[in-house]
């Protein structure tokens, strides 16, 4: 079996296989969650924080995992793969009060332009969205000043969330590679 057929196998062991033999609890929570459903109204929530991304010193939140034969010689990194698990912070400083953390991946993308393909969950630990999440995917073209990225869903107090997250880079370092991004976040959800 090969490192491909290996993969799909445990996304299949870590995805599939827990919904289809979901215990019956849980079931009755969607249920009667699907039931509520059908009486409620949308609700539009504004969220504002910032996400840094640090590669530098001794603990970086994210870390270089794959890159093409012709990554290094690319301009803009074609091919590069990086995982993150940046913390949410409330202000751009790194010793404000974390609310979360933004995990997931993200790839570069673009031959000719800086683009990066983002796979993330925003994932909040205080406050009244604790334990919920907001699922990004899609371009960010991390150069420009100003960027949106699309909101496909979520969990929790989020379920059958939609929106968009409005960055913008608060603070880049060309050398190291660390950033600190602000996020204005306008989601859609019940």
């Amino acid at each position: 079996m090969g490192m491909v057929e290996l993969a799909l196998a445990a996304c299949f062991l870590v995805v599939i296989l827990p919904m289809v033999s979901s215990s019956s609890e849980g079931s009755k929570e969607i249920d009667q969650w699907l039931q509520e459903l059908t009486h409620a109204k949308q609700k539009v929530t504004h969220l504002h924080f910032y996400l840094h991304d640090i590669f530098s010193g001794r603990n970086p939140t994210v870390v270089e995992v794959a890159q093409s034969n012709m990554t290094h010689s690319s301009p803009t990194l074609f091919g590069l793969m990086n995982v993150m698990d940046d913390p949410l912070t409330e202000g751009p400083e790194s010793t404000s009060k974390e609310v979360g953390r933004a995990q997931g991946f993200y790839g570069s993308s673009g031959q000719k332009e800086m683009g990066l393909l983002m796979a993330m969950s925003l994932v909040f630990t205080t406050g009244k969205f604790n334990g919920s999440s907001l699922t990004i995917l899609g371009r960010n073209p991390a150069m420009e000043p100003h960027r949106e990225l699309p909101i496909i869903g979520g969990s929790g107090v989020f379920r059958l969330a939609r929106g968009f997250a409005a960055l913008k880079t608060y603070y880049y370092n060309a050398s190291n590679g660390d950033a600190i991004v602000e996020y204005n976040v306008a989601v859609i959800h019940y």
